[in-house]
């Protein structure tokens, strides 16, 4: 699935090519890419014509294309599959092209939802009243470590607080957003910490220096284009990214840990895997029993 600098890496191209032209019809190919838009494809397909998308935006792994006129936004959630691609005039269509939003602009060219396995989609919602005028359905997600808004000080408190291991809460997007399996890995190798250490026992210094490696790992990703592991994942104008070349921990059981040549081990974790040094990232002891 798609983590935050992949996220991104579209969004930016939204806003270069789709933010500030006017949608002169939309097309709904598949009932279920539309799904969570309650009122049924022929109602999302009349309400995004006529429409000028503003600046695109992101919070974690959610893109929307905000409207100027009534507060409401498209909503794009890319599941594990799908993508968003501007497509010049006359490209032949994609096998799982699932809604297609042309422009009324000479520029040409449309935006497509593409989605092999049709788990993610579009919807319509309206947007909190805020600078990003954030879609209500996703309000309840926490911004990510790449946002201005994102408390430090707040994030440690909550990691105190809370019976449950550091993974566990660098996946939970109520308390940071954006954070998925591979670069959770990469951000506790980079920290020295196991991924089942508890979080009530994180020091403030361990706390920032684990948001500041998850910011590393997100910023090089960026940089890279994002990370990419098959052809599923690609930006709006179908190049896909290499991050994966870079990768210290993710993807790399049985080859020598980079810092200290011990072998990286994988551990199935919650339906995924976790990939860690056993020198570097020593598991936490077992609670003694009173």
């Amino acid at each position: 699935m798609p983590e935050l600098p992949e996220v991104e890496v579209v969004r930016r191209g939204l806003e270069r090519w789709a933010s500030g032209r006017t949608v002169a019809a939309a097309e709904v190919l598949h009932p279920r890419a539309v799904r969570r838009h309650t009122a049924g494809p022929a109602d999302f397909a009349a309400r995004l014509a006529g429409r000028r998308i503003g600046p695109a935006r992101r919070r974690g792994k959610y893109l929307w294309l905000p409207f100027g006129d009534d507060g409401f936004s498209v909503l794009a959630h890319l599941g594990m599959s799908g993508q968003l691609l501007i497509q010049p005039p006359g490209t032949p269509d994609e096998k799982h092209l699932r809604i297609r939003i042309a422009f009324e602009d000479t520029e040409g060219g449309e935006l497509r939802f593409v989605d092999q396995r049709t788990f993610g989609g579009l919807s319509l919602h309206p947007g909190e009243d805020d600078a990003d005028g954030l879609p209500d359905v996703i309000a309840h997600i926490a911004p990510d470590p790449l946002d201005p808004a994102f408390d430090e000080a707040a994030f440690h408190a909550a990691l105190r607080c809370r019976r449950t291991t550091v993974k566990r809460a660098l996946l939970d997007q109520s308390l940071i957003s954006g954070v998925g399996n591979i670069y959770a890995d990469e951000a506790l190798w980079r920290s020295r910490l196991h991924y089942e250490r508890p979080t009530a026992t994180l020091t403030r210094k361990q706390t920032a220096e684990l948001v500041s490696h998850v910011r590393d790992v997100m910023n090089a990703a960026l940089a890279a284009g994002g990370t990419s592991f098959d052809s599923l994942y690609v930006n709006v104008n179908g190049e896909s990214g290499y991050f994966e070349r870079s990768l210290d921990a993710y993807g790399r059981e049985d080859e020598p840990c980079r810092r200290c040549g011990t072998p990286m081990r994988r551990r199935a974790w919650m339906n995924r895997s976790s990939y860690f040094c056993p020198r570097c990232q020593r598991a936490p002891r077992p609670a003694v029993a009173r």
